[in-house]
């Protein structure tokens, strides 16, 4: 029996004509324009937007200890920890490189950065919003697929790289 991989070839279409295209990209880029601002020492690399369904998938990037953002959602969020660590008030558990994260709807979140914590990085699925609150659980914001693709455009034109280049991540 041969277990040794198939060589590299040009992959026959098997994909039918509506079917939209693959993602393939660096969750971690090499180019520092690909990290879109939210908030002063906050980014988020965008992965996929689906305007569909209303989800979305980024990296978040912090570079600040302390308080980040009072919030919640209304449908399930998936995380997963690349580096440093972050935990939420509400809970006892710190998320470290490696941890997976499961937020269930409905929950308020206070997003913590440790002290010493120099980075954080984490990939987050999102179904649905986030819907930012002040202490008395007074509605402040949101966020959703639509506002995070109009920071994208707004930011990748301003960094040269065209309102545009956001298309390749909405599905």
């Amino acid at each position: 029996m041969n277990t040794s991989p198939a060589p590299l070839s040009t992959p026959k279409k098997t994909k039918a004509p509506y079917m939209i295209d693959d993602i393939v990209t660096p969750a971690i880029p090499d180019d520092e324009r690909l990290w879109v601002p939210q908030a002063e020492n906050f980014w988020f690399r965008p992965l996929m937007f689906n305007t569909v369904s209303g989800e979305w998938v980024n990296v978040v990037r912090i570079r600040t200890s302390g308080v980040i953002s009072r919030h919640r959602h209304p449908a399930p969020v998936h995380g997963y920890a690349i580096s440093g660590s972050w935990r939420y008030l509400e809970h006892s558990w710190v998320a470290t490189p490696g941890s997976y994260v499961f937020e269930p709807p409905g929950e308020v979140h206070t997003l913590v950065m440790h002290e010493g914590c120099e980075e954080m990085t984490t990939l987050f699925h999102i179904s649905g919003a986030l819907i930012y609150i002040d202490e008395d659980g007074v509605t402040t914001g949101f966020d959703d697929v639509h506002t995070k693709i109009e920071m994208c455009r707004k930011h990748f034109a301003e960094v040269g790289l065209g309102e545009d280049y956001v298309r390749q991540f909405i599905r």
